[in-house]
């Protein structure tokens, strides 16, 4: 999956120590530990409707009443990190796992861009519940949920159930998940490998379930674009613009009200989709590719403000003044009241203007400057011609 270089929690994993903040002058953590709940407990590594995740909120405090063993519950993570009976997912030592119930022989692991279901939750080093869901669907690969959880998946069989400690680099990294996972933390999961499959065809799917996965890839794209890993952001929203098609093997003729009203309401998603796209791609400098993305925009919208804008822009500095000019005053005109666009619009066209002006100026005295050097010539007033010609330079 393509990183923003710039942003340490995605940089190669290379060292053998484990990433921690600078140290503290905390106590020690006690030994008796309770699974207590956070403010965004039952908020999972995915993103799902707020009805949803409410609804979590009065489930029992663990999914696994039968694994209540010490690891889960008071051992130091330092400890598990160090452990014999642990294995190794990844070569730092930085990803371990420990299996609680193995599945029978000869049973198949999920492979890369799989659809795996996974029963799961996650805790901090005090045993505070931060991640949880007794069904978790996701593409292996696809970073709908974090790495920790994809690398796990992939090493698993069909109703395997293990333990997962997983270094912050794998995880939240510097910048946590605010409000409730602090940053540089690890955190220690109890898993079940439910089931496995093919990622279904997006035509395969009805609309509404489209929209639905759609949606939660571009809410995972905001996810990333607000901790400005901006390449995992565009990744996300071009995952959600292949879920958001209203391709469909019925004809024309065929649709009914109700699925032109769908088609409607995918297509003002992946206007949304684009817009935040393009986004992406202005703060990594793809320029042309922004551009490109706004003008997609306007073959689905022709009146989006924000995609005028941002085409206006782009075609200015790309020194297209004249499309620029009539892009941006568009933009104006349709949204004349938005006083951050008029302010950012004015201020555009005014630029262009006095370009223009300094352009038309310079045409007009060159041409005037010619007719004038013409005349002196004609009279032959070669002096008068000199002495002009010295004051302007």
């Amino acid at each position: 999956m393509p990183t923003d270089a710039s942003d340490p929690t995605n940089e190669p994993i290379s060292s053998n120590s484990r990433t921690s903040p600078p140290e503290t002058n905390e106590s020690d953590i006690e030994d008796s530990r309770k699974l207590t709940k956070t403010p965004s407990f039952g908020k999972t590594v995915r993103f799902m409707e707020i009805e949803a995740v409410e609804e979590r909120d009065s489930s029992v405090d663990t999914l696994f009443p039968d694994f209540e063993i010490e690891e889960w519950t008071t051992t130091s993570f330092e400890e598990l990190f160090l452990a014999d009976d642990w294995k190794d997912i990844t070569d730092n030592c930085l990803l371990r796992k420990k299996v609680l119930q193995a599945s029978p022989e000869n049973v198949l692991t999920p492979a890369w861009g799989q659809e795996v279901t996974l029963k799961m939750q996650g805790v901090l080093e005090d045993r505070t519940v931060v991640e949880k869901d007794c069904k978790l669907v996701f593409i292996i690969g696809e970073g709908d949920v974090n790495q920790a959880l994809e690398e796990c998946a992939i090493s698993m069989t069909q109703g395997e159930i293990a333990l997962l400690l997983a270094d912050s680099q794998y995880t939240y990294g510097h910048l946590g998940r605010e409000p409730d996972i602090p940053a540089w933390d690890p955190l220690l999961y109890q898993l079940q490998l439910l089931d496995f499959r093919e990622k279904p065809d997006p035509l395969s799917l009805p609309i509404p379930e489209r929209i639905r996965i759609g949606n939660q890839k571009r809410e995972r794209g905001n996810f990333y674009f607000q901790r400005e890993e901006y390449s995992m952001a565009a990744q996300a929203y071009c995952m959600a613009l292949d879920m958001l098609t209203t391709q469909n093997t019925n004809s024309v003729d065929n649709q009914s009200c109700a699925a032109e009203e769908e088609d409607e309401e995918v297509n003002d998603y992946r206007v949304k989709c684009l817009n935040n796209l393009a986004a992406a791609q202005l703060k990594l400098g793809q320029f042309d590719e922004a551009l490109h993305t706004s003008r997609d925009v306007l073959f689905l919208d022709p009146q989006n403000v924000k995609a005028l804008f941002r085409k206006g822009k782009l075609l200015s500095d790309r020194g297209e003044y004249e499309e620029a000019m009539e892009t941006l005053k568009k933009a104006l005109k349709l949204e004349p009241s938005t006083k951050l666009h008029n302010m950012q619009l004015h201020e555009s066209i005014m630029q262009y203007a006095y370009i223009y002006i300094y352009i038309y100026i310079y045409i007009y005295n060159t041409y005037h400057l010619c007719i004038y050097i013409s005349q002196m010539l004609y009279y032959n007033n070669k002096d008068k011609l000199k002495k002009y010609l010295s004051n302007l330079a």
